[in-house]
């Protein structure tokens, strides 16, 4: 049975960067990856978030991962709020003194398994992990390689970086879940067509929320809110450019173009409490998920890795258990701060079903445009100044 010193399961933004950062600190990593590299690297419905908080832009840039990222993605300076017929703009430079980076969540991969592969880094794509033995002192991976043999994998300390649908979030013995579920969903699309503005505008209206992004100068990713029971047969090409429009009529124009992806995401958060086992620790979203409105998702695993690479360092070059045995309690600072501001977000902006709730929702909003603390707040948060902001070195 082959050993290493970290095992790391799941070739996302999380399991990545941790990946390439050990192996830069001479740390020996292997990461194991259910799906092909083709899949990780190509599939529309890999096409994910796309805002990069101001840290997370300056963590990818210091492990020398950004390169393309700071040629191709976009610097937005703020975002747009649609309610009540006008538009308000948020400025974070003024607001908090940062801005932020559009690149995709599926770019950023492509960009991280190239680097770790070509600086020698071992990604062992199609071998699934089927269950986790003894990780309370030598932990060992047991998955299945791309030939259906069963093997095991036996590691110092192992890492769960799996995703949102993660196997490895039940390896955590008496975890306690703690979790919210919306009354609401998000159809989006992928389309070839200019997007309706220079930045992110988050429309509030009487018909629903809808949040008009971009992947590029041409190609704009937007969502509408939808009942959580809502199919997509339902939805034709015809019918989403019309409710795009309408959701921001006499604010800006929205222009139809080639659909390439349609999707349904539903609204929830959760929280896996603690993120740790023994030598066995959860990253990104294996340990927690929120509501795409406040754009934390991938945010979020950076701010993991910052935490366990920092830890693992101290136990590899100094002995230094302590911050290995505190990496769920530093861990859930940041996670429980992203987790406050996607729900401030997703309630602040979502129609709600209930009327006295709607018009309370209705004046917190206008509150917001009228007071500058609490658009600091967003603004700050936006950024990401206590996420991201509070790990990035120099």
């Amino acid at each position: 049975m082959r050993r290493v010193q970290v095992a790391i399961f799941g070739a996302g933004p999380a399991g990545l960067l941790l990946a390439h950062l050990l192996r830069q600190a001479g740390v020996e990593t292997v990461v194991l990856e259910a799906k092909s590299r083709e899949y990780l690297e190509t599939s529309p419905h890999r096409i994910r978030a796309g805002v990069l908080e101001w840290g997370t832009k300056e963590m990818a840039k210091q492990a020398g991962v950004g390169e393309r990222m700071l040629r191709e993605g976009l610097e937005h300076g703020g975002i747009y709020l649609a309610f009540d017929g006008g538009l308000l703009h948020l400025d974070f430079r003024a607001l908090a003194g940062r801005s932020i980076w559009v690149y995709g969540q599926q770019y950023l991969v492509r960009d991280m398994i190239q680097r770790h592969l070509e600086a020698g880094g071992e990604i062992l794509f199609e071998h699934e992990v089927m269950g986790l033995e003894n990780l309370g002192e030598a932990p060992v991976l047991v998955f299945r390689t791309p030939q259906g043999k069963e093997e095991r994998l036996a590691a110092e300390f192992a890492v769960g970086a799996d995703g949102s649908h993660s196997l490895a979030r039940r390896y955590i013995p008496g975890a306690r879940i703690h979790q919210k579920t919306y009354p609401f969903a998000w159809l989006g699309i992928l389309a070839e067509t200019r997007p309706a503005a220079e930045e992110l505008i988050y429309a509030s209206s009487e018909r629903g929320f809808a949040l008009y992004s971009m992947r590029s100068p041409s190609l704009s990713r937007n969502y509408l809110q939808v009942s959580p029971e809502e199919r997509l047969e339902a939805w034709p090409e015809e019918r989403i450019w019309e409710e795009l429009n309408r959701r921001l009529e006499g604010v800006a124009e929205v222009r139809p173009g080639p659909i390439l992806e349609k999707s349904l995401t539903p609204m929830r958060s959760l929280v896996v409490e603690p993120m740790q086992y023994g030598r066995f620790f959860l990253v990104g979203d294996a340990a927690h998920v929120v509501p795409p409105t406040g754009a934390k998702g991938m945010n979020l695993a950076f701010c993991d890795v910052a935490v366990l690479h920092r830890a693992l360092l101290a136990y590899y070059r100094n002995g230094d258990t302590g911050p290995l045995t505190r990496y769920s309690q530093e861990a859930l600072r940041h996670v429980w701060q992203a987790e406050l501001f996607s729900y401030w977000m997703t309630t602040l902006l979502h129609t709600l079903p209930d009327p006295f709730e709607e018009e309370l929702r209705r004046a917190k909003l206008r509150h917001l445009g009228e007071s500058l603390p609490l658009q600091r707040f967003l603004a700050e948060n936006y950024v990401g100044l206590h996420t991201t902001g509070r790990y990035v070195e120099g």
